[in-house]
C-alpha cells in the first residue's frame, strides 16, 4: 500500500475517534443526575403548638402610696428600693397649719362644754324658781303669769342645754377631723413590701385639691411577679387558665423562665383598631432576677403530645418531581399525609396519620414509619456533596 493511502486511513481513523470521543462527552454532560435529597431521622420527642405574644414584667401588688392632704414634704424616710412594714413612716408634710387648726377646733369644743356645764347649772335654778312659784300660785300667793315666766324659764334652760350638747358634738366631730387631717401629714406605708418608685423629694409641694398625687410605689413581694401580655383576638382562644407558659426578657437572652396562666382578662384593649386582649403569667422571682417592667417576649401552650413518633414538619410539604415518583405500596385513605422515606438506597411513600403540627414537628399517630427512618425534607441543591444527610437514591 502507497504512502499516500497510509496517510489517508490514518486521517479516516482520527476523525471517527474524535467523533465518538465528542458523542460519549455530550452523552456524559446531558445525562440527567441521580437525585441526591435532605434526609432527617424519625424521632421520639415533644410536639407543642403554642401562641406568641409580648408583654411587660410586673409585680403581682403594686400599691401606690398618695397623700390626703396639701403640704411641703418636710422629711423623707423612704427611698428606691427600701424594704418598709405595715405603719412604717415614709414621708411626713409640714404638719404646723394643721396643728392649728386642731389647737383651734379644741379650744372651740373647750367653750362649747363650759357653756353646756353654765347652761347645766342654770336649768337647776329655774327648775327650783318654777317648782316654787307652782307652790305660790296653789296659795293665790302669786299671780298666774308669775308663774308662767318661771315655766318658761325653765323650758328655755332645758332647751339650751339641748343645744349646747348638739354644739358640743359638732364641736368634737370638726376637732375629729382637724385631728384626721393632722394624722395625714404622715404618710405610711400601708403594705409591707419593697419600695419601686419615689416620685417626690424633701420640699417639694404637693396639692391634693383635686386628685390624690402618688408619691410612692410599692411592691408587696418581688418574689412573685406577672408578665401581662397582649394576645391578639386570632389566638385568644388558645390562651386558657392553667397552661403552661414561658417567656424571656433581653437582659437574660439564653434563659427560659417558666411560667402558668394565671387569668385571661376579658376587658378588650384597642389600639389602632386592633383588639387584644391580657393574658396573665405568674411566675416564680425568688432569684430576683426579674425586675419590674422588663420587656418579656412569652410562648403560651395550647396543646402539646409529649414523648410521641415524630417527624419534621417540613416533610409534610416535601413531594419528589413527577419523573422520580414511586406510587405509595399502600392506598392513602382520607385524612392520611404521604412521608417520603429512604429505605435501603430507594425512595418509599409510607401513608401516615398526621396528629399535632408545630413549628417544627408533625407527630405521626399511625402508618408504616419507624423509629429512625430516614424522612426526606427537601431536594438538596444540585451538584450537592452525597453524604448522610444527602443520598444518592436507586431509582
Amino acid at each position: 500500500m502507497s504512502m499516500r493511502a497510509n496517510w489517508k486511513l490514518i486521517g479516516l481513523l482520527t476523525a471517527g475517534t474524535v467523533v465518538v470521543g465528542g458523542a460519549a462527552a455530550y452523552w456524559l454532560t446531558t445525562r440527567s443526575a441521580p437525585p441526591h435529597y435532605v434526609t432527617t431521622a424519625a424521632t421520639q420527642g415533644d410536639v407543642v403548638t403554642t401562641i406568641t405574644a409580648s408583654g411587660s414584667v410586673n409585680p403581682v401588688v403594686v400599691v401606690e402610696v398618695g397623700t390626703y392632704v396639701s403640704g411641703t414634704i418636710e422629711t423623707l424616710s423612704c427611698d428606691y428600693n427600701t424594704r418598709v412594714h405595715k405603719g412604717q413612716l415614709c414621708a411626713k408634710i409640714d404638719p404646723k397649719p394643721y396643728q392649728v387648726v386642731v389647737d383651734q377646733d379644741q379650744a372651740e369644743l373647750d367653750v362649747a362644754k363650759a357653756q353646756l356645764v353654765k347652761d347645766q347649772a342654770n336649768v337647776v335654778y329655774t327648775k327650783v324658781s318654777h317648782e316654787r312659784y307652782d307652790l305660790l300660785f296653789a296659795e293665790d300667793s302669786t299671780s298666774h303669769d308669775a308663774a308662767d315666766a318661771a315655766l318658761n324659764a325653765y323650758n328655755q334652760a332645758v332647751a339650751l342645754v339641748g343645744l349646747d350638747v348638739a354644739t358640743v358634738a359638732q364641736k368634737t366631730a370638726a376637732l375629729k377631723a382637724a385631728q384626721i387631717n393632722l394624722d395625714y401629714t404622715n404618710i405610711v406605708s400601708p403594705v409591707d413590701g419593697t419600695v419601686v418608685s419615689r416620685n417626690v423629694t424633701a420640699g417639694q409641694t404637693v396639692a391634693a385639691s383635686f386628685q390624690t398625687p402618688t408619691l410612692f410605689l410599692i411592691a408587696t413581694d418581688l418574689t412573685k411577679m406577672q408578665v401581662d401580655t397582649n394576645v391578639s383576638e386570632s389566638d385568644i382562644a388558645g390562651a386558657v387558665q392553667g397552661a403552661s407558659a414561658s417567656f424571656t426578657v433581653d437582659a437574660f437572652p439564653r434563659r427560659t423562665f417558666q411560667g402558668l396562666v394565671a387569668q385571661v382578662r376579658q376587658a378588650p384593649v384597642s389600639v389602632q383598631n386592633v383588639i387584644t386582649y391580657d393574658v396573665v403569667i405568674t411566675v416564680d422571682n425568688s432569684d430576683l432576677l426579674l425586675k419590674p417592667g422588663m420587656t418579656a417576649t412569652a410562648r403560651i401552650v395550647t396543646a402539646q403530645a409529649l414523648k410521641v413518633l415524630r417527624v419534621p414538619a417540613q416533610a409534610l410539604r416535601f413531594a419528589p418531581t413527577a419523573a422520580t415518583k414511586p406510587r405509595p405500596a399502600t392506598a392513602v385513605q382520607a385524612g392520611q399525609r404521604v412521608i417520603w422515606v429512604v429505605r435501603a438506597g430507594k425512595l418509599v411513600p409510607i401513608p401516615v396519620t398526621v396528629g399535632l403540627v408545630d413549628d417544627t414537628f408533625a407527630e405521626i399517630k399511625a402508618g408504616d414509619l419507624k423509629l429512625g427512618d430516614q424522612v426526606v425534607t427537601s431536594e438538596a441543591a444540585a451538584g450537592a456533596s452525597q453524604g448522610s444527610s444527602t443520598p444518592s437514591l436507586k431509582l
